[in-house]
């Protein structure tokens, strides 16, 4: 009888809230989703504005015209939302008063590419995005053939130079030449070499070296460009338009014209050279030169015995 009872009560308890869930979803269905119940948050630490409020809520209300809050499809008024170029994530959802939250992450750009006459955003991800024409965020530029696997290592590099103050007052832009980058700076005319994108804190701290112990006492304009790409080295290129570089530049190639250029031999010379030396060793035979001695001694011994009337012999000669 106790558990019967228990059964039965657990029953008409059951019933009574469903009954009252149904009839609070119906009167809450039937409430209607105004402005002021839609609460929209942005979480990204660095503020951007691809997107605002006024944005978010347009969305809400071409997904449901009908503004009830029991026609509102959240799945897919988030998807909506995800799909959307400049948002990382969102998420929406509803509290037992009615109102409509919506937590949104933007993506904040690292740098800004200029590729093949485009441009667009990148962010920590290595995801791009479009360019908004509503809101332009200041970042770094990027210009050149810039593969999207090296997008990731790019904003690392980037990241690092912002967080760097001699980095950050230096460097004002990033390029890409073949295969090598170069740091745009906003002293001078020069560029900093820096290779690929390995060990970008060394290669950083190599140029800081040269600028505090040597470039403070030289004239920004007198280089075109200083590498670091290479290992414990630093390699300079003068610009040949700034005046104090000519004397330096008239004795470089001075220098240069003194050293004797190599001549390389001809074929046909090589060849003479060969055929003289095969003369003179076949010249130089032992054997022929005893023939031709013992061939020409019967000459001599008829010159001796003309005055004596003898027959005429003919030699026999052998020439090999």
């Amino acid at each position: 009888m106790k558990n019967k009872y228990r059964i039965l009560k657990i029953a008409i308890t059951v019933i009574l809230l469903g009954f009252l869930l149904s009839f609070s979803l119906k009167r809450f269905g039937s409430q209607k989703i105004t402005d002021n119940k839609i609460s929209v948050k942005m979480n990204e630490k660095t503020p951007v504005y691809f997107i605002d409020e006024n944005d978010i809520k347009d969305i809400v209300h071409k997904e449901n015209p009908s503004r009830n809050v029991g026609d509102l499809d959240i799945p897919a008024l988030e998807m909506k939302i995800n799909s959307l170029p400049a948002v990382d994530s969102a998420n929406v959802y509803l509290n037992l008063n009615g109102k409509l939250n919506l937590d949104i992450k933007q993506r904040v750009p690292v740098f800004r590419l200029n590729k093949d006459g485009k441009d667009f955003y990148v962010d920590e991800k290595g995801i791009e995005f479009p360019i908004s024409r509503s809101y332009s965020h200041p970042c770094m530029l990027v210009t050149g053939n810039v593969q999207p696997d090296e997008y990731q290592k790019l904003a690392e590099l980037v990241e690092k130079i912002d967080k760097d103050d001699f980095s950050k007052k230096y460097f004002i832009g990033i390029s890409k030449y073949k295969d090598d980058y170069n740091l745009l700076t906003s002293e001078g005319n020069y560029k900093v070499e820096i290779g690929d994108l390995d060990n970008i804190e060394f290669k950083v701290k190599g140029f800081k070296a040269f600028i505090e112990k040597y470039m403070v006492y030289q004239d920004p304009q007198k280089y075109n460009m200083i590498s670091v790409k290479y290992q414990n080295q630093i390699v300079t290129t003068l610009n040949p338009n700034f005046k104090g570089n000519d004397s330096i530049l008239m004795a470089g190639n001075k220098e240069l014209a003194k050293v004797p250029t190599p001549v390389a031999k001809k074929p046909e010379a090589a060849n003479k050279l060969a055929e003289t030396k095969k003369a003179v060793k076949t010249s130089s035979k032992p054997k022929e030169s005893k023939k031709n001695k013992i061939a020409t001694k019967p000459k001599e011994t008829q010159k001796k015995t003309e005055k004596k009337p003898a027959p005429k012999a003919k030699a026999k000669v052998k020439i090999e």
